[in-house]
C-alpha cells in the first residue's frame, strides 16, 4: 500500500512537472525582437521615401535597387516579402533625425552589418530568403561555404548595380579568388570552359549547398557529368567495371595537363588497372621475335582509345562474347 502512494505521489508530480515544461512562455513581443535583430531598439522604422526626401546620396543606389528584384519584391501586389532599404539596415529614425540640407544622414546609427561575423551577416538575408528561397537554401546551414565564415555579401554586391546575382561572366573570377587551387587546373593545356565564360561553375556546382559531395549538383559524379555528356550515359549492356559511376576515377573535372582531362596520359592510366597486352590472353602485341627490343614501345607509343573507342561503355559484344569496347 505505502508503495502505491508512493509511486501515486511520484506520477502527480512528474505530470505537474511536464505541463509547466510544455507551457509556451514568450520571450518577447515578435515586433520587438524583430527590432532587435534589426539594430537599436530606440529607433523607429520611418520608410525608405522619408530617408531619401532627407538625405540626397544614396539615389544612385536606390535607382539600382528599384530596378533589381529586390525593389519590385515593394509593391504589395506582387505577394512576395516587402522589401525596402530598413529590411537589412535596420530603423532609420536616428540616421536623419538631426541631418542638415544637403548633408548625409549619419550612417553610423544603421546596424552595423559589415562588422557581423558572416553567420550574423547571413542571418540579415535569411530573415526573408529562408522562406522565399527555400529549396535553394534548404542545405546552407550545413553547407561547406557556411562552415567556412562565407556571409552572403561574400558573394552577392547588392549596392553595385540592379544585378542582384553573380553574373555568368564575372562568376570564374569570384569563386577562384578563393578556390586558388581551381585556378590553377583550369589554366592547363585541357581544361573545361570556364575561363572562356562557355560554362561558369554553377552549372555542375549549388553554391549555396547540397547534400551530395563538392556541392555537387547531381547526387553522383556522373549524373552531373552526364547532364552534359549525354552519351556517356548508358545503361550499356558491357559498363566499364566499377567506374561506371565516378569520372574521376579517371578525368579530372577542372583541368588537366593531359589530353580529355585526363589524370595520366594513355596508356599508363589504363594500366593502372589493366595489364594491357602483356600478359598470356593478349600475345598479339608482345611475341613478335623479330623485334624483341620494341615489343613494349608497340604498346607504350600507342593509345588504348585507337581500338577500344568504346571505353565509356558499350552494348556490342566482342568475338568471344564479351565487351571489349571496340566500336564496330
Amino acid at each position: 500500500m505505502k508503495r502505491l502512494l508512493l509511486f501515486s505521489c511520484f506520477i502527480t508530480l512528474l505530470l505537474s512537472a511536464c505541463s509547466d515544461m510544455r507551457s509556451d512562455v514568450p520571450i518577447t513581443r515578435i515586433d520587438d525582437y524583430e527590432m532587435l535583430l534589426a539594430g537599436d531598439l530606440e529607433a523607429e522604422f520611418v520608410g525608405t521615401e522619408n530617408c531619401l526626401a532627407k538625405c540626397h546620396s544614396h539615389d544612385r543606389i536606390y535607382k539600382d535597387f528599384q530596378m533589381s528584384v529586390h525593389g519590385a519584391q515593394i509593391d504589395a501586389n506582387t505577394g512576395l516579402p516587402l522589401v525596402n532599404c530598413e529590411s537589412c539596415h535596420g530603423a532609420g529614425s536616428k540616421a536623419i533625425e538631426n541631418i542638415k540640407a544637403g548633408a548625409s544622414c549619419n550612417t553610423q546609427a544603421f546596424m552595423p552589418i559589415l562588422n557581423f561575423p558572416a553567420q550574423a551577416q547571413a542571418l540579415v538575408c535569411l530573415k526573408c530568403h529562408s522562406a522565399a528561397s527555400t529549396p535553394n537554401l534548404s542545405h546552407w546551414s550545413a553547407s561547406t561555404h557556411a562552415n567556412s565564415d562565407v556571409s552572403c555579401f561574400d558573394c552577392h554586391k547588392l549596392h553595385q548595380g540592379p544585378q542582384q546575382k553573380v553574373d555568368r561572366h564575372d562568376m570564374e573570377e569570384l569563386c577562384t579568388s578563393c578556390h586558388l587551387q581551381i585556378k590553377s587546373e583550369f589554366a592547363q593545356f585541357s581544361h573545361h570552359p570556364v575561363p572562356e565564360h562557355k560554362m561558369a561553375c554553377t552549372d555542375c556546382h549549388n553554391p549555396h549547398g547540397t547534400a551530395n559531395d563538392r556541392l555537387l549538383k547531381g547526387s553522383t559524379v556522373k549524373e552531373t557529368c552526364t547532364r552534359c555528356h549525354m552519351e556517356k550515359q548508358g545503361p550499356f549492356v558491357f559498363e566499364h567495371a566499377d567506374v561506371s559511376e565516378d569520372c574521376t576515377n579517371c578525368h579530372t573535372p577542372h583541368g588537366s595537363p593531359n589530353n580529355m582531362l585526363m589524370k595520366v596520359n594513355q596508356p599508363f592510366l589504363c594500366m593502372q588497372c589493366h595489364a594491357g597486352h602483356n600478359d598470356d590472353h593478349h600475345p598479339g602485341l608482345l611475341d613478335d621475335p623479330r623485334t624483341p627490343d620494341d615489343n613494349f614501345k608497340q604498346v607504350f607509343y600507342n593509345r588504348c582509345t585507337d581500338c577500344h573507342s568504346a571505353i565509356h561503355g558499350t552494348d556490342i559484344p566482342s568475338s568471344k562474347g564479351k565487351g571489349s569496347f571496340i566500336a564496330r
